[in-house]
Order: structure tokens, then C-alpha cells, then sequence
């Protein structure tokens, strides 16, 4: 086994049509944060077959993606099954992958890039790389910069691709925008000409330490109606934030409106129609920016700097309670930190330079 780092004059060499294999199982904000790889090594082996290896919850997301070939869908459960892990096995070899992309590094994620018998399996050296990843991964690319994006690119870098374009851009989903456009379009109908422009505040996030309380959300969605004329559609996933969604709407005082139930495509459509995005550090934050929505986004026990929407049109709210890297699930508090104050004068910043942006055009 070798690092990355002394491969610098021993380089991979794959011909101009190698099959790639990328595995990144779940976490939707990270698959989003994943995409940009996809371009880059469709922009370098424009021959190339990539595919991509991920649990269902992504795989709608991700199917249809430019530059993927194929989507293989594995259960969240699989290494529990003998049954299931011999079936992934024979997947994969029969499509007789030359490297292995593990862009999570853990047991999961490199253990379906071993049995896939890629030649080159690349993961990240520790501390990014864990568990089993540092035995299962042949090739360990030490992570070096500082903002996930940047870092997962760097896997890149033992086939020779670097620093190369960062590009987002997700598949255009018809059957879901028809299917948005027919509840949005008639509530954006019934409001004035002057405010059919809409926010889309997201309350949910995977973990309770991201939650930031819902009597907030509407305050902000108050806020960004009665000042800058901008209702919001309010989003949610699974019957707990339904009942936060349902309470934003409730106390709105008519800012507010509740979206049905929405796939992962439905939401970038809803996304890409939108003038801004207001919610915490999960998957549809890290959507809205790969669509280029302005986000305000807020930040309690994650890091900013490292998994912050990409690009310089966001504002950030970060709360001054801190916890340790090693409790950042459990720190319950740290949300409560960001004032609903902090969290209008973002929306503030973003309303005004879209206003800017207006008078310069």
C-alpha cells in the first residue's frame, strides 16, 4: 500500500477509455458536494464508463447526472446479508472496473470498492480516511484542502487531474417540474403581481444537533414577506419536520406555504425556481447551491469552512456556542446560539444585492 503523496512521479495510467467506479453511499449534502468529480473526470476521459455505487436514498438524485454512465444501487444493510454482498460482488466484477473512486473512506464505501476488483482503489489517507478504508484502499490520497469540494477533487490527483473546474450542474428532471409547477404555480397565482418571487426555508436536517427551533423559521419567514415582499414555500421530509413545516405555515400569518411531500428531484426543480434558500447544514442546502440559489445558511455544529455551501453568494450564520468535533451530534444547543436577528439580517444582505444586481443590469 502507498500514500498519494509518493506517487507524485509514479502517476496512474489509465487508457483513454477506463471503466471508473465512485462509491459514496450516502449523505445527500455530500453526494451534491461529490458531483463536481464526475464532471472532472468526464471533462479528462471524455470515453470513459463511470459509475457510481450508493444506497437508494441518492439514487434519484444522481440518475441522469451528465458524465455518470450507470447509478448501482446497493442497501443501506448490505454487509449484514452474505446473500447480498456475493450479489454486489458479481455486479461488479463482470463490469471489470480498472480504479475505484472511495470518496467516503469508510468500511462501507471501500469494501464495494474492493469487491469490485478495480486494480487502483483510491481513498483518503487519515484522518479523512477510517475504519477499514485504510487497509481496503491501495492508493491513500492525503486530504489537504480545506472545503469538502476541494478536498474530494483531490482523488483525483494520483490519475493527474488537478485543480480542475468546478462544476455542479445537476440533471434537469421534466416529470418533476411538470409535477411541481402543478401545486406551485396556482399559490404563486393568488399572490400580487409584485410577489411571485418565493424563499424555500428548509427546518429538517439529519441530525437533531442541526435543528434550529421553527418559531424561528417563521419569524424569518414573517421577515422576508412584510420587508421584502418574498413569500416561502416551506419543505420537509418525514412526519417529525411535516409537524415543524405545518407550525411555520400555521404562525406564518399567511408568509408562509406548506409544500406537499417531495422527492429529491421534485426539490431541485422547486430549487431552481426560487430567489433564495434559508435552512441549516444538510441536503437541500447543499442542492440549492449546486443550482446556484443564494442560501442563507445556518451553522451550529459543523464547520463553515469545511462543508459550507459552495461559492461566494451565500450568507453564513454560525453560532457562537461551540462543541468538540467528537460530540457534534449531541450538541443540542448549539443551534439555539443563532439568533433569529442573525438569521433576517442574511436574508437582508441577499434581498438587497439581488436589488443591486438589478440596477447594474
Amino acid at each position: 500500500m502507498s500514500d498519494a503523496a509518493g506517487l507524485r512521479n509514479h502517476l496512474i495510467a489509465l487508457g483513454e477509455k477506463p471503466r471508473i467506479l465512485i462509491t459514496r453511499l450516502s449523505a445527500i449534502g455530500d453526494c451534491v458536494h461529490s458531483v463536481p468529480l464526475v464532471h472532472a473526470l468526464r471533462d479528462r476521459f471524455p470515453d470513459a464508463h463511470i459509475a457510481w455505487a450508493t444506497q437508494n436514498a441518492a439514487a434519484s438524485l444522481l440518475s441522469g447526472l451528465g458524465g455518470l454512465d450507470e447509478v448501482l444501487v446497493v442497501r443501506k444493510d448490505w454487509l449484514k446479508s452474505v446473500a447480498e454482498i456475493r450479489r454486489i460482488r458479481r455486479e461488479l466484477l463482470c463490469r471489470q472496473f480498472d480504479v475505484a473512486l472511495d470518496i467516503q473512506s469508510l468500511t462501507k464505501s471501500s469494501a464495494i470498492a474492493w469487491l469490485s476488483g478495480a486494480k487502483h482503489r483510491i481513498g483518503f489517507a487519515a484522518p479523512q480516511g477510517r475504519e477499514l478504508s485504510l487497509l481496503l484502499n491501495n492508493v491513500r490520497q492525503p486530504p489537504q484542502a480545506n472545503h469538502v469540494v476541494d478536498r474530494y477533487l483531490e482523488l483525483l490527483q494520483p490519475l493527474g487531474i488537478h485543480k480542475p473546474r468546478v462544476c455542479f450542474e445537476l440533471p434537469r428532471y421534466p416529470d418533476a417540474r411538470r409535477q411541481v409547477d402543478a401545486w406551485l404555480q396556482p399559490w404563486l397565482q393568488q399572490q400580487p403581481d409584485d410577489r411571485r418571487s418565493f424563499a424555500v426555508i428548509n427546518p429538517g436536517a439529519g441530525w437533531g444537533s442541526k435543528v434550529w427551533p421553527a418559531e424561528r423559521y417563521t419569524r424569518v419567514a414573517q421577515h422576508l414577506y412584510q420587508r421584502h415582499g418574498v413569500p416561502s414555500v416551506v419543505v420537509w421530509a418525514g412526519p417529525e419536520e411535516h409537524q415543524w413545516a405545518q407550525t411555520i405555515q400555521r404562525e406564518s400569518d399567511g408568509s408562509a406555504w406548506l409544500a406537499p411531500q417531495t422527492s429529491l428531484p421534485d426539490l431541485v426543480e422547486l430549487l431552481r425556481q426560487c430567489r433564495l434558500f434559508v435552512g441549516s447544514d444538510t441536503g437541500p442546502l447543499h442542492m440549492a447551491a449546486a443550482v446556484n440559489i443564494p442560501c442563507v445558511a445556518l451553522f451550529g455544529p459543523t464547520s463553515p469552512e469545511r462543508c459550507g455551501p459552495y461559492g461566494s453568494q451565500h450568507q453564513v450564520v454560525t453560532s457562537p456556542v461551540r462543541c468538540e468535533e467528537t460530540s457534534m451530534r449531541k450538541a443540542m444547543d448549539v443551534m439555539e446560539g443563532i439568533s433569529t436577528e442573525a438569521a433576517c439580517a442574511a436574508c437582508d444582505r441577499l434581498c438587497e444585492s439581488f436589488g443591486q444586481d438589478q440596477a447594474a443590469a
